[in-house]
């Protein structure tokens, strides 16, 4: 069976990073849940960018640049060490990302997609949600993304509206979570795939 695990981004892993970010635009795919290590598109060096992405724990430096606090994460896939997703937990939520973008941010490379990974994903994400004592949270996806509405409501997710988001004018479908109770409920479900480092009991 295969097992996952989190991993904050390094720079051991530059060339397999930058190779994630490259696929999504070979497949001219939207990029979510790397915390901005995609800056490298716009120029940044892939230094700059994961600088960029690690300060945003730093409240000062989140502050600075009008953001909320954030961890990213890489999704691993064990069997061979590959990066096959990235999320991005967000706290101290500006009022704008309390409207729409929320706690928790996602994705899984194109070529990988599909296969139950982001479930997994987001589980991994709770957990870290609730070590950062989130106790809810929300996320939110374009109503035309099934594959993300269906891994929302498999783990719990209450719709609590659709309003079109005024920034991209995308009608957006908002879930909120009870953190305690999505990792409890659904444990069995995901224990199986989830390295005995990476699982809270």
């Amino acid at each position: 069976m295969e097992k996952f695990n989190l991993e904050r981004p390094s720079f051991e892993r530059k060339d397999e990073i930058i190779e994630y970010i490259n696929e999504f635009v070979e497949y001219n795919s939207e990029i979510n849940g790397t915390g901005g290590l995609d800056k490298i598109i716009e120029g940044y060096t892939f230094e700059q960018a994961l600088e960029r992405c690690l300060s945003m724990e730093d409240a000062n430096y989140a502050k600075k640049i009008n953001r909320c606090q954030s961890k990213t994460f890489l999704l691993i896939r064990e069997n061979d060490n590959r990066i096959v997703g990235t999320i991005n937990v967000r706290w101290n939520l500006t009022e704008a990302m309390k409207r729409f973008g929320g706690n928790i941010g996602y994705g899984i490379r194109p070529t990988e997609r599909r296969k139950g990974y982001n479930k997994i994903n987001l589980y991994l994400g709770m957990q870290e949600a609730q070590k950062l004592g989130l106790d809810r949270v929300m996320l939110d996806c374009d109503v035309n993304n099934l594959g993300s509405d269906r891994t929302l409501k498999a783990l719990g997710g209450v719709l609590e509206r659709t309003e079109v988001n005024p920034e991209d004018n995308i009608l957006t479908n908002v879930y909120w979570f009870d953190v305690d109770n999505c990792l409890e409920k659904y444990k069995d479900t995901y224990k199986p795939f989830i390295s005995k480092d990476n699982f809270r009991k």
